[in-house]
């Protein structure tokens, strides 16, 4: 017992902070319910770092919330998704959704080799913006192993142009005369966070929210086949490098997210289980945001330069694109 408290005892103060992050965040979100508590997480451990009042001494605490709360927080962010309900969006939806993933990132990489950008920083931009957000990068971040300044500068750039697609959508599809249902199936597939989705669905209307957060956790089950296919090439990149550490080809907790999703389809957990569920996952993660958000300096945003918002702007436009085109063609909603 003594040896376990000197061993979390460096961890405390920055697990302090990232409680009193989370309770502030909850606090806001339950003043302004439109505004998600993980998004204000971010926000504010950004504002706190850059008024530099994150000492030295939080930092251990940070990594733990930015890694292992994180990694909890997805495992257990499977238990919103019913393969039920995946497939009752019909296939031509489905389609769509693999072809804003799959393109997403092929789109994404390839204007970022044309812009000169690192690997590691495309494909965390890449799969933050065609996946599911910050969650995403983070979970990529696991088996790509990217500097400190690219992950805080891909979770940054999922918060401001996330952001920014929760009125650019309702307003675009309003413009184009497009059905409740449809806009909702185009804002499920181009916005980057799942908050940010509820957000923007909730503002095209309430029919629309359903098939929006539908259409997101298609897009979020893909994390597990994505981060599967970058650990195989992050493998085949180690094993070139004598010496080099090879990382797992399937993270534990992309396992643990699989086995939440095949237990809630299995209809086996009460409602108060996946009432439970939903608090800790939203907990863990907006603990996990708030380390993330220390991360992002705006002297280091200054020093990556203007490529990697040219590019967070040119994948959100793709992502959209193709989500738009893809709705279209499906006829959702027609």
């Amino acid at each position: 017992m003594t040896s376990l408290r000197t061993a979390t005892r460096p961890a405390l103060p920055g697990l302090a902070l990232c409680g009193l992050g989370t309770i502030l965040a909850f606090a806001l979100g339950r003043l302004l319910p439109a505004v998600s508590p993980l998004l204000v997480a971010i926000l504010f451990g950004a504002v706190l770092v850059n008024l530099g009042r994150v000492t030295p001494g939080c930092r251990p605490g940070l990594a733990v919330a930015s890694t292992t709360f994180l990694r909890a927080g997805i495992a257990i962010l499977g238990v919103q998704v019913a393969l039920g309900d995946i497939l009752g969006l019909g296939w031509p939806v489905l389609i769509v959704v693999v072809a804003v993933v799959i393109l997403g990132i092929a789109g994404t990489m390839l204007v970022g080799g044309l812009l000169g950008l690192g690997w590691t920083q495309r494909v965390l931009i890449a799969c933050g913006f065609s996946v599911c957000g910050a969650a995403a990068v983070a979970a990529v971040d696991g088996v790509v192993d990217a500097r400190e300044e690219e992950v805080a500068t891909a979770v940054a750039l999922v918060v401001v142009f996330g952001t920014l697609m929760i009125p650019a959508v309702p307003l675009a599809a309003a413009a184009l005369g497009m059905p409740e249902i449809a806009a909702g199936a185009w804002a499920g597939g181009s916005i980057h966070e799942v908050a940010q989705v509820v957000a923007a669905g909730g503002a095209i209307g309430g029919s629309a929210l359903a098939v929006a957060v539908t259409v997101k956790l298609a897009r979020v089950l893909l994390l597990a086949p994505v981060v599967t296919v970058l650990g195989l090439q992050a493998r085949r990149r180690s094993a070139a490098v004598p010496g080099l550490r090879r990382p797992p080809l399937v993270p534990l907790f992309i396992v643990a997210f699989l086995a939440c999703v095949l237990l809630r389809s299995s209809g086996l957990l009460a409602p108060a289980v996946l009432d439970a569920a939903g608090v800790a996952q939203t907990v863990l993660l907006t603990a996990a945001m708030f380390a993330l958000g220390t991360g992002v300096r705006v002297a280091t945003l200054r020093e990556v330069g203007a490529r990697p918002f040219v590019l967070a702007a040119a994948s959100t436009v793709w992502v959209a694109g193709i989500a738009l085109v893809g709705v279209r063609v499906a006829g959702v909603a027609a």
